[in-house]
């Protein structure tokens, strides 16, 4: 029998390829997502990828008893058994209906500038909401949690050797520069001491960029506006979508002046997540004196400038891409990029996808 996995934020970005996977590979994937920056129609890409469509529910996550319900509410949308339903499902009432082994918590808002402007939504979004899947969990006795973080917990307080040797899980964080990290900090410790103290069995994911798209072309990255994202930004530049891309400083202390990121492929990203929940199901961490709670990085341990990703998506479009430079942007820091070797030695995970396979798959999908 399948096991069924509840994947939180599974409209997503990241969320809807976890789903794809997970079901490739013989779970069955139960999705809440409340839809406030992704849209229901990425259900028709996973379904074109998969052939049928998975249970989803339009339910936020605070809503575990219907107390934010309003004369909206019946309106909202659902997917059962590939049917339609219109109607309101509660956190709780999707617990009740399901036997779920296991969480993937991905939703979150996750744009660090946008949190500097709106850090009461960030704290209560993603904070409450993980506070109330957690009362969920724990009330019906679901233990096996993915947990998605993030790089920005990292305290980059006099840490320039960073640019040289990447991140390890083990270095200091907390004191972190935006609203969004913040959140994601607090979460793991919460995340910790539940593990120490209730029983969960938690994989705590740190994310550095996530890129790229399904090489169907079906799912992908494509908010809507001016994206937060730098990839994003640039493919909607080069399809005529937005005039010329924005460049937040060309003075920072790096090789050409501009912000230096890990970029990871969203497939390689959601393969860590399989071999991460392998690793739950297999009885991990059995020596670890705090509890079940095991932190990994997933990157690549490479750095990419913002102008080194401007010349090699030009390569791969075969279009000029027009910037111009402006101002840092609040909370941004000079270089951020990984050691992944705890994965590539514990689970068994290693980056497989090249930049430029993944330039070229984003491509694919803007023009689907």
């Amino acid at each position: 029998m399948k096991k069924t996995i509840l994947i939180t934020g599974g409209i997503g970005y990241i969320g809807s390829h976890g789903v794809v996977a997970f079901e490739q590979a013989g779970y069955k994937t139960v999705i809440v997502d409340n839809l406030s920056n992704s849209n229901v129609d990425i259900l028709v890409g996973i379904e074109k990828i998969l052939g049928y469509k998975p249970d989803f529910f339009e339910t936020d996550l605070r809503t575990v008893k219907g107390e934010l319900l309003n004369e909206k509410g019946i309106n909202k949308i659902n997917y059962i058994d590939g049917k339609k339903i219109k109607g309101f499902y509660s956190l709780e009432e999707i617990f009740q209906k399901y036997n779920f082994d296991g969480v993937i918590h991905f939703a979150g808002l996750k744009s660090v500038g946008e949190s500097c402007q709106k850090a009461l939504a960030y704290f209560d979004n993603n904070i409450v909401g993980s506070l109330k899947l957690f009362e969920m969990m724990e009330k019906f006795k679901v233990k096996n949690i993915i947990f998605s973080s993030s790089a920005t917990v990292y305290n980059m307080d006099n840490r320039q050797d960073s640019l040289k040797i990447g991140l390890k899980e083990d270095e200091l964080i907390g004191n972190t520069t935006n609203p969004y990290g913040t959140t994601k900090f607090l979460l793991e410790n919460i995340l910790k001491d539940l593990a120490k103290f209730s029983g969960f069995r938690v994989i705590n994911l740190r994310y550095f960029n996530p890129i790229g798209a399904h090489n169907s072309g079906y799912i992908g990255e494509n908010p809507s506006g001016i994206p937060n994202n730098l990839l994003p930004y640039i493919m909607k530049v080069a399809t005529g979508e937005l005039e010329e891309l924005k460049v937040f400083g060309n003075d920072y202390d790096t090789l050409d002046g501009t912000g230096v990121r890990d970029y990871i492929d969203v497939i390689d990203l959601i393969d860590g997540h399989l071999k991460a929940y392998s690793n739950l199901e297999s009885g991990f961490n059995e020596r670890s004196v705090s509890g079940k709670f095991e932190t990994y990085n997933l990157g690549t341990g490479k750095g990419v400038s913002v102008l080194e990703m401007i010349e090699a998506n030009k390569k791969v479009i075969g279009k000029d891409i027009p910037y111009k430079v402006i101002g840092r942007r609040e909370g941004d820091l000079a270089s951020v990029f990984c050691n992944p070797e705890k994965a590539e030695k514990e689970l068994g995970w290693k980056t497989k996808i090249s930049l430029e396979e993944s330039l070229r798959n984003s491509w694919r999908f803007y023009n689907n």
